[in-house]
């Protein structure tokens, strides 16, 4: 079967169409017949590597995966060939104390299809029947796979743990990417107003605001300023920021009093001075939140086929151009998701 995939870390000039064998579903599996796989950062981290990071080579990347069940392995009753899934991307231990309250994603042995085992760029992928969600008929598949793990993320960091209420104000740092655009949505969804976002052009914006944004700031201005004016000089009671250290000390200023600020990441970096007094004086939350939990996979998936939620996509790009697709992603400008089509 074809794959996409590195025989060793690297830049994008490592990653290559393989030919390797079609995996065989053991207990408690199935072979999922790949139609549509979406991108995330992590893919690139993968394919960079950092140090501890072992992987059996060559190494086939994605988290993100819909398609068809193709085989089921022994045991196997609850799902048959047909069967339209998507992928939840958490693997865990299973019998821990945070496992055994659902809270995998704090499991000590919490790991990610295709972070730590073979993932879902290619024609066929095994995935265990604990990681599979049914998608209706008439669903895109497409879109089941760019909203599983972005909106996943963004549901689990504004409604589980910033505790986002309705009528509270939301400030998203980055108006482009596949958390962020769920992040407004999930934000509308639930309430919020004003939602306001910060994005580095026009078009992005733009974006942010056909998809229920109040306010959009370019991140060339002194956005923390204009989100003083807007809000009489209180600042928003919620703050998204996955851009790290190029905007962290604005996040602290924008934010209210008693605020709280929440995060899954920091694309532009993770080390970065704290103005402690900001904190302390304003009693800022600073939140941190990875993945989510099944329940919360089941409760926004449901969301999104009910269409009250939709994955933006910015292009799908088939299995052979998988390098352009991984560039486009890491050059930033991607409005949504990147998706790979493997039919």
């Amino acid at each position: 079967m074809r794959a996409l995939g590195f025989h060793e870390h690297g830049d994008l000039s490592k990653l290559q169409v393989l030919d390797v064998p079609a995996p065989e579903p053991g207990p408690g599996e199935v072979r999922l017949r790949v139609h549509a796989a979406a991108l995330n950062r992590l893919d690139l981290f993968v394919l960079k590597g950092w140090k501890g990071l072992e992987l059996a080579k060559p190494h086939v990347g994605g988290s993100d995966a819909a398609g068809v069940v193709d085989k089921v392995g022994p045991g196997v009753t609850a799902w048959k060939p047909g069967d339209r899934v998507v992928v939840w991307a958490s693997l865990s231990c299973g019998h821990c104390a945070y496992c055994r309250q659902g809270e995998v994603s704090l499991c000590r042995e919490h790991r990610l299809i295709g972070e730590h085992t073979r993932g879902v760029f290619a024609e066929f992928a095994v995935v265990p029947v604990a990681n599979l969600k049914r998608v209706p008929d008439g669903f895109p598949l497409e879109q089941a796979a760019a909203a599983s793990l972005a909106f996943l993320t963004a549901w689990r960091m504004l409604v589980t743990r910033a505790r986002l209420r309705a009528g509270e104000s939301v400030l998203v740092v980055g108006a482009g990417g596949g958390v962020n655009t769920a992040a407004i949505q999930i934000a509308k969804l639930a309430g919020a107003r004003p939602i306001h976002v910060v994005g580095t052009s026009e078009a992005k914006l733009k974006a942010a605001l056909d998809l229920g944004a109040d306010h959009g700031l370019l991140a060339s201005t002194a956005w923390e300023k204009e989100i003083g004016r807007l809000t009489d000089r209180r600042g928003v009671d919620v703050v998204v920021d996955n851009v790290g250290a190029a905007t962290w000390s604005r996040t602290l200023r924008a934010a209210a009093r008693g605020g709280r600020i929440v995060t899954v990441g920091g694309t532009t970096g993770y080390d970065f001075p704290m103005e402690v007094n900001q904190v302390f004086w304003k009693q800022l939350s600073i939140l941190g939140s990875t993945m989510g939990t099944r329940d919360e996979f089941d409760t926004v998936m449901d969301l999104v086929f009910a269409g009250r939620l939709r994955a933006v996509i910015d292009g799908a790009f088939p299995l052979e151009r998988g390098a352009e697709a991984y560039r486009r992603l890491a050059e930033g400008g991607a409005e949504g998701k990147v998706v790979l089509r493997m039919a």
